[in-house]
C-alpha cells in the first residue's frame, strides 16, 4: 500500500510502505459515574476519541550514506507536524480523506547498507474520514424536500449556504427545518448579493460576499441554536419563508466514516 500525505505520495518519495495493523474503530471517551454503595459503575455512554494511523516505512538501499541521508531528510521536511494536521489519503481507501499529524517523532533504523526502515503513527484529533468528492444538494424552491446521502456510515454535520434576502426586521425570517430540527434565521438584513453560512461542525455562522469573503457574524440572526444533523439515507428539509425571498440553499453534506 501506499499513501498521500499533505499532497505528495509516499511512491514520489521513495518510501515503501505497509500497514499491518487496521484501527478500524477510534479510541472511546467511556463516561461513568461510581455510586457509593453499589457495585460497578453507572454507565452514561462513550464518544470517539482520537483515531490513530500506524504506517511502517522502508527507504529501499541509496548507493552512498550522503544520498540516505538526504532521503531521511526529505522525509522529514515532508511530514513537518509544524504545519497542524494535513489531509491524509491511504491507497486502500481512495475515496476518504482523514486530517492528520504525526503523534510521534521518527526514529530511523538500518535494516541494511544504505537503506532504513522506520514507523509513523498519525494522530487524527478528528477521528472521521471524510469523502473526497463530497455530496452537495442544491433546494431552489420553499417547500418539503428530501435529500439522500448516500456515502459514508454516521451521520454527519454539514455546510449550509443560503441565498436570498431578508431585511433587517425580527418579522423577515427564513427558516430550514432539517428531520425536525428548526434553524431559524431572522432579521440578518441578507442582500440577493450575500450568503448566509451556517457550518454546524463548528458550530457558527456568518455573512458572506460572493466570492467568500467574511462580511459579518451570523450567530446573533439565528433564534436557537439548532445545527442539524444528515443521516444516511432519506432526510427531511422543509424551507419556509415569512417576510422574506428565498433563492436557494446548498447543502455541503460532509459525508463521512466512523
Amino acid at each position: 500500500m501506499g499513501f498521500v500525505f499533505n499532497g505528495t505520495t509516499s511512491k514520489s518519495m521513495g518510501v515503501l510502505t505497509k500497514m499491518t495493523t487496521e484501527n478500524r474503530v477510534p479510541d472511546l471517551n467511556n463516561y461513568t459515574i461510581e455510586i457509593v454503595g453499589k457495585n460497578g459503575l453507572l454507565d452514561l455512554g462513550s464518544a470517539l476519541s482520537e483515531r490513530i494511523i500506524e504506517i511502517s516505512c522502508l527507504i529501499p538501499p541509496k548507493k552512498t550514506d550522503a544520498a540516505l541521508l538526504a532521503a531521511k531528510d526529505a522525509v522529514v521536511d515532508w511530514l513537518n507536524p509544524d504545519r497542524d494536521v494535513c489531509a491524509l489519503i491511504l491507497d486502500t481507501e481512495p475515496e476518504r480523506v482523514y486530517y492528520a499529524r504525526l503523534q510521534d517523532g521518527v526514529a530511523f533504523s538500518k535494516v541494511a547498507r544504505h537503506s532504513s526502515e522506520f514507523d509513523l503513527t498519525f494522530f487524527c484529533p478528528d477521528p472521521f474520514g471524510y469523502a473526497i468528492d463530497d455530496e452537495v444538494f442544491e433546494i431552489t424552491k420553499e417547500g418539503a424536500d428530501t435529500v439522500t446521502r448516500k456515502l459514508g456510515n454516521t451521520s454527519s454535520d454539514p455546510v449550509y449556504l443560503l441565498r436570498g434576502t431578508i431585511d433587517s426586521s425580527s418579522s423577515s425570517y427564513i427558516t430550514i427545518t432539517t428531520n425536525n430540527s428548526e434553524l431559524k434565521i431572522a432579521g440578518a438584513g441578507l442582500t440577493a448579493a450575500e450568503i448566509f453560512v451556517v457550518d454546524t461542525d463548528k458550530m457558527t455562522a456568518y455573512v458572506t460576499d460572493s466570492d467568500g469573503n467574511i462580511l459579518r457574524n451570523g450567530l446573533p440572526y439565528i433564534e436557537k441554536l439548532n445545527f442539524p444533523t444528515l443521516a444516511v439515507g432519506d432526510n427531511s428539509v422543509i424551507v419556509e419563508c415569512g417576510n422574506a425571498t428565498f433563492t436557494s440553499l446548498t447543502i455541503q453534506a460532509k459525508s463521512r466514516w466512523r
